[in-house]
């Protein structure tokens, strides 16, 4: 049995206390399939060994939710600037970001399990309005991911909305119409100046100058092959302060699809799945850790084999991000 961390959690008032919520969620790509991940996942096992191994109370509504009440018809949802399915991934996000506040804010530990990577505009958010409310500062959000996903909507090549999540929580895109992210507040917004990338290779053209003139720190495999994975998860921590509460965004196309092949967007080049376990770990072991995504795991992109490895590398950055280790 897998001894359970005895890291103390300094921004977690009930740090055993685990929010789970399930996102079934599409909407912000076109490939089929991503909705299904956490009942995957869940079904692998994972809460359970979040329960039984790690020690954890979860709480968790025995629900996949799919929205589909909240999700307008394709002809009341034409694209705006640019981005494909706008009015479904804002009322998904919002629905999101009040359930995921609901947890953060009794200060349980959040995990969220997706669907593709748009929900993040629901985590991220719903994370830092708790923080701000509940502990009166802002949240840092460690972004692992090939992609930077901080499109402005027009200059995006594709649309989709899974690759424009930070742009709308940093504020350098914006929207005012109410049905289209115009719900995203002050109190749901990270400061450029609060978020770190790691394990970038995929980045397009308006995605790099947005980084550049923004300043923000981004660690590109590039840097992970010159300084270890070690080094480069040493200085994303420092550059985001010991004294800061941290929301993690994992995107499973981080990895190498040799590590998870079952993905809408592989990129060959990728972490390992140990440098991705570290880095579970790693920021697990600072104590600032409050809430986790895991996204973008699609069951149905592989054969039966890929998908499960997918699956199983999955679970494995859970499990380390909430306290497993090898010893």
């Amino acid at each position: 049995m897998t001894q359970p961390s005895t890291i103390a959690s300094r921004f977690l008032s009930h740090p055993n206390q685990l929010g789970v919520v399930a996102v079934g969620f599409n909407g912000g790509q076109m490939k089929k399939g991503v909705e299904a991940a956490p009942m995957a996942l869940i079904e692998s096992g994972l809460l359970t060994q979040l329960s039984e191994d790690l020690e954890y109370d979860i709480h968790h509504d025995n629900t996949v939710h799919y929205y589909e009440k909240d999700i307008p018809s394709e002809d009341q949802d034409p694209p705006h600037r640019n981005m494909k399915k706008p009015r479904a991934v804002s009322a998904v996000t919002e629905r999101l970001s009040s359930q995921v506040y609901n947890y953060a804010k009794d200060g349980k530990f959040v995990l969220t399990l997706g669907g593709d990577h748009s929900i993040a505009i629901g985590t991220v958010s719903g994370t830092a309005k708790a923080i701000r409310e509940r502990l009166g500062r802002e949240m840092a959000v460690i972004w692992v991911d090939a992609h930077a996903d901080i499109n402005i909507p027009e200059m995006s090549p594709s649309g989709n909305i899974h690759g424009m999540p930070m742009a709308f929580l940093t504020r350098l895109a914006k929207e005012d119409k109410p049905d289209i992210f115009g719900w995203l507040k002050d109190e749901h917004i990270v400061s450029t100046r609060k978020l770190v990338y790691i394990g970038l290779r995929d980045v397009d053209r308006g995605e790099k100058k947005i980084l550049r003139d923004n300043g923000i720190k981004a660690f590109s495999m590039h840097d992970i092959d010159r300084h270890g994975i070690g080094r480069v998860v040493e200085m994303a921590l420092a550059y985001i302060g010991n004294d800061t509460p941290i929301h993690l965004s994992f995107d499973v196309d981080a990895l190498d699809p040799q590590w998870a092949p079952s993905t809408g967007t592989p990129v060959r080049g990728g972490l390992t799945l140990r440098e991705g376990d570290f880095i579970c770990e790693a920021v697990h072991e600072t104590g600032n850790l409050v809430a986790m995504d895991l996204v973008e795991v699609n069951p149905n992109l592989q054969e039966t084999a890929g998908a499960a490895e997918t699956i199983r590398a999955g679970c494995s950055l859970v499990r380390s991000a909430l306290g497993d280790t090898l010893l």
